[in-house]
C-alpha cells in the first residue's frame, strides 16, 4: 500500500511563491504517475499538474507558466513550485499516485494566498 505526506502548505500574499512537497512509500515510485490536485471551497477537486514516471508534464491551463511539477525518484518525492500565486489559487492541495493498479491520495496540506 502507497502512502502520501504532502508539506510546504501555508499563508503568503499574492506574488509570493511556495513549494509543496509530497513523499511517498514503496519501492516503486519511479513508475507511478503523479498528480497534484486542488479543492477549493464548495468545489470539486481538479487537476493541476501530472507528470509520467518518464518525466514528462501536463498543467491546468490557469497554472501553466506560474507552476512547475517535478520528482525525485531517488527521494521518492514529487514536488509542486508555485510561483506568482494568486487568491483564486487557495486551496487544499492533495497529492495523488497512480497506476493500473494504484490510487492512492495523501491527506492533503492548505494553501492559502491573500489579496
Amino acid at each position: 500500500q502507497v502512502q502520501l505526506v504532502e508539506s510546504g502548505g501555508g499563508l503568503v500574499q499574492a506574488g509570493g511563491s511556495l513549494r509543496l512537497s509530497c513523499a511517498a512509500s514503496g519501492r516503486s515510485f519511479s513508475t507511478y504517475t503523479m498528480n497534484w490536485y486542488r479543492q477549493a471551497p464548495g468545489k470539486q477537486r481538479v487537476l493541476v499538474a501530472t507528470i509520467s514516471s518518464a518525466g514528462s508534464s501536463t498543467y491546468l491551463d490557469p497554472v501553466k507558466g506560474r507552476f512547475t511539477i517535478s520528482r525525485d525518484n531517488a527521494k521518492n518525492t514529487v514536488y509542486l513550485q508555485m510561483n506568482s500565486l494568486k487568491p483564486e489559487d487557495t486551496a487544499v492541495y492533495y497529492c495523488n499516485a497512480r497506476t493500473p493498479i494504484i490510487d492512492a491520495w495523501g491527506q492533503g496540506t492548505q494553501v492559502t494566498v491573500s489579496s
